[in-house]
């Protein structure tokens, strides 16, 4: 790719868009997931009686193992709607730059 061509792309108000939006989700799902992990942890370092105590009288699973469960599940999630974003918005928004610029 030749410099000309290169800065026609960064140039480019439809790539321009493209990255905002990467950058957007990408910024979005981030937090979510630290929020999400670090909240666990937060859990675990202040709150064990909490995640310790048991879901009913007489089992022995506690709300520590949901609540981790979740927290896999719920990263799983985030994944798969990044997934989703980029094979159905990202891709198609690339594929037209491309076309545009001729690369």
């Amino acid at each position: 790719m030749s410099k000309r061509s290169v800065h026609d792309m960064l140039e480019d108000p439809d790539f321009k868009s493209l990255s905002s939006q990467k950058n957007s989700i990408s910024l979005v799902l981030t937090i979510l997931e630290l929020v999400l992990y670090f909240g666990f942890i937060a859990l675990i370092a202040f709150n064990k009686p909490f995640l310790a105590s048991k879901l009913s009288g007489g089992t022995a699973t506690t709300v520590g193992i949901p609540i981790a469960v979740g927290t896999i599940i719920f990263s799983w999630i985030f994944t798969g709607i990044y997934i989703w974003w980029a094979n159905n918005k990202y891709d198609v928004l690339v594929k037209k730059v491309k076309e545009k610029i001729g690369g």
